[in-house]
């Protein structure tokens, strides 16, 4: 191994232990099953933004946007415009209200717990639905992020795929089964500065070494000129496709959770601020790292880039020491982990909150209910770690429309839910399934994937099933109208 990478492979190291060391911090303060699905709503709006953040852009961020940039040029960049906007509507009109609505209705500590209490749903569907939606994506989704922790180090490092996997999988599995959400979202805040900072640091001094602004934007034209247009190679259909990623956050359970567990309704608005500042900037970091990227490698014909997803790499190396690259390196590594460990504390939490404790109706104690949620996190990791372990196409496939089945599953229901007495059980289900199925059948046909995102039609359907069938079905409950008036009640008092 060279002198690079043993500096490397300390600045890992110390990035993993750090992780660890934050898992039992947190382990230390749970005390019941609240702290350990929701963190007892005590998080801070720093804290919530960046975990929401981190939990959210995994390694897309840091290679998959530089990767695609790098290659197309700005006409890349729709899809952050897109989630942008989308990120911060979720802030606005979803982030306060369930904030307060999950507390009024029944103290809900997840989103299928909450459906069901919000719709009053007896006969358990809904909330089962829900819970197995959650459990099948979020194991694959899980697995995906594996596998990205194994050919991460394999083309880091050099070691075998099944190392790198096992060693990325035992770190994010350990702080997560003893912190549960508090070290999920406290990881995720470190995580998320990381990302943040390599996200400046790399394209800030890289534009030192391709001569300024100028003679980079230069360099880049005398690439391919279109490099530096967001029209230029666009279609109507596919600026509407990439501006659809929005719609995925406000059915995104590892994401809305996040909202669930803030400490006010006041904090929801410095939180936006922070949450929103901190997409916006890794954002234009990650566009700015691909557009310098091309500016140096023009500049320097000798060099060759033979993966474009590793420019953020290739840079991080080139312009600073090794140490600090592996630091670079580590932030990556904080992003595939970040978002394993919200996916598998909120799998776990359907698991033991949503199938088991809905299905087998028990009245066991919080510590039981604890170690079962632990329990579950390590069954769903070692699924998970079989799923990615022979690194199939399958899984990575499945979860390139993940996030479009979250979207058009949960979406329109949870908005709905939040801003209008009459959806009812029935509707949210019928919903529900339209938008899962629309997804499913839309994002395997050839024909239709090639048209549009399925989030578009798959969120559209699911809004349209949910009003028609609630309004047919809909029987004013004056509990449900109590709950609804109260939330509204108590959320302009918070406001005041």
């Amino acid at each position: 191994m060279s002198t690079d990478h043993i500096y490397q492979l300390i600045a890992i190291v110390i990035y993993m232990v750090g992780m660890l060391v934050i898992g039992w911090y947190a382990y230390r303060r749970t005390k019941n099953l609240t702290d350990y699905m929701l963190g007892g709503r005590t998080l801070g709006p720093a804290v919530t933004a960046l975990s929401a953040g981190a939990a959210d852009m995994s390694g897309w961020l840091l290679m998959g946007l530089p990767g695609a940039v790098y290659v197309a040029g700005l006409v890349e960049a729709w899809i952050a415009i897109g989630l942008t906007i989308g990120a911060y509507l979720n802030w606005l009109f979803v982030a306060p209200r369930l904030r307060i609505y999950t507390q009024i209705s029944n103290d809900s500590i997840t989103i299928p717990s909450y459906l069901e209490n919000r719709l009053k749903d007896s006969t358990r569907i809904l909330r089962i639905a829900s819970g197995i939606i959650i459990l099948v994506y979020f194991t694959f989704y899980v697995s995906s992020g594996i596998v990205a922790g194994g050919v991460f180090f394999e083309s880091s490092f050099g070691t075998s795929y099944h190392v790198g996997l096992l060693i990325v999988a035992s770190v994010v599995i350990a702080y997560t089964l003893f912190g549960g959400f508090l070290a999920v979202s406290y990881t995720d805040f470190v995580q998320g500065t990381m990302m943040f900072l390599a996200l400046l640091l790399v394209p800030i001094v890289g534009v030192f070494m391709t001569g300024g602004l100028a003679e980079t934007a230069e360099s880049i034209r005398a690439v391919d000129p279109t490099r530096l247009s967001l029209i230029q190679g666009a279609t109507f259909l596919g600026v509407v496709s990439s501006l659809a990623w929005g719609l995925g956050y406000f059915g995104q359970p590892h994401i809305i959770v996040r909202f669930m567990a803030i400490k006010t309704v006041k904090e929801t608005k410095e939180a936006r601020r922070i949450g929103i500042g901190w997409m916006i900037f890794s954002l234009l970091g990650a566009i700015a790292t691909a557009l310098v990227g091309i500016a140096y490698f023009q500049q320097n014909p000798n060099l060759t880039l033979s993966d474009p997803e590793a420019i953020f790499i290739e840079l991080g190396q080139i312009v600073f020491h090794p140490f600090i690259a592996g630091l670079m390196l580590a932030a990556i590594l904080a992003a595939i982990m970040s978002t394993i460990s919200s996916q598998l504390i909120v799998t776990s939490s359907a698991l033991v909150e949503d199938l088991y404790k809905a299905v087998i109706k028990t009245d066991a104690t919080d510590e039981r209910y604890v170690f079962l949620g632990r329990i579950a996190v390590l069954i769903v990791s070692l699924v998970a770690i079989a799923f990615a372990w022979a690194k199939t196409n399958t899984i990575l496939k499945l979860v390139s429309f993940a996030w479009a089945g979250f979207g058009a599953s949960f979406g329109p229901v949870i908005l709905l839910s939040l801003y209008w007495k009459k959806i009812t059980n029935i509707g949210a289900i019928a919903g529900m399934v339209v938008g899962a199925v629309t997804v499913m059948v839309w994002g395997n046909v050839q024909v239709l994937t090639g048209t549009i995102y399925e989030i578009v039609p798959g969120f559209l359907l699911n809004l349209l099933v949910t009003v028609v069938v609630s309004l047919m079905t809909y029987k004013e409950n004056p509990e449900i109208t109590h709950e609804f008036d109260e939330t509204v009640r108590l959320l302009q008092e918070e406001r005041k």
